[in-house]
């Protein structure tokens, strides 16, 4: 089945492009537009798709007010938001990744980028781009821009999470993280969970930010 995708961008010339690079990409289908924060969250709703693809900046509400409203506790099967900016270090992003969003993209990340970033989103995992968000997840981390003290964990991580979240923050997909510790990509996906349980995270992109906060990336 195709991923279904809602698109949202205040720029009309944007929006339309993003919408046919989608179109053309095999297993992807947009099934709706809006222009604006309010209405993406609405069409959201309506439409439940299973990836958002909103904008940083758009009017009335932006794209980290609704990531927040679309990914908030409580809500029963949230799309996956992944955030497109044009500047790659842009305070708002760190605000929409904590906001809820897996992901984020600059707009020039061209179709391959996209269409990863899409699927990766849709399957439950994340595309973290090592050359951007992990650039800034670090400058935020060494910067003081996180709001608070990082939690600490509920348990001790063993060695070998602390192998996968250094991975996991290097922008690594499991099949990388499997190759490169010699493990099954299903006891990486183990570990990933047991991270997100341990660290109170809901996704991959709030794990590497925790491991950015705490400086523990590695190199």
């Amino acid at each position: 089945m195709s991923v279904r995708v809602v698109v949202a961008d205040d720029q009309e010339i944007v929006r339309t492009g993003l919408t046919m690079i989608l179109n053309a990409q095999p297993g992807i289908t947009v099934v709706g537009q809006a222009d604006d924060g309010h209405d993406a969250v609405e069409l959201a709703r309506s439409l439940r798709p299973d990836v958002c693809l909103f904008d940083i900046r758009m009017p009335g509400i932006d794209g980290i007010e609704a990531t927040r409203r679309l990914t908030s506790a409580g809500t029963a099967n949230p799309p996956a938001v992944v955030v497109i900016t044009t500047f790659d270090l842009d305070e708002y992003v760190h605000a929409a990744l904590k906001a809820g969003a897996r992901g984020f993209l600059l707009k020039d990340a061209g179709p391959d980028m996209l269409a990863q970033a899409v699927h990766a989103a849709a399957r439950g995992d994340a595309l973290i781009a090592p050359s951007v968000t992990a650039r800034l997840l670090a400058a935020f981390a060494h910067t003081g821009a996180a709001s608070a003290a990082p939690p600490q964990p509920v348990e001790a991580l063993t060695h070998r999470e602390e192998a996968v979240l250094a991975a996991v923050a290097r922008g690594r997909t499991n099949a990388e993280i499997a190759a490169e510790l010699h493990i099954s990509l299903s006891t990486v996906k183990s570990h990933v969970a047991r991270l997100m349980d341990k660290l109170g995270a809901r996704n991959r992109v709030e794990i590497a930010m925790w491991a950015y906060e705490t400086d523990r990336a590695g190199s």
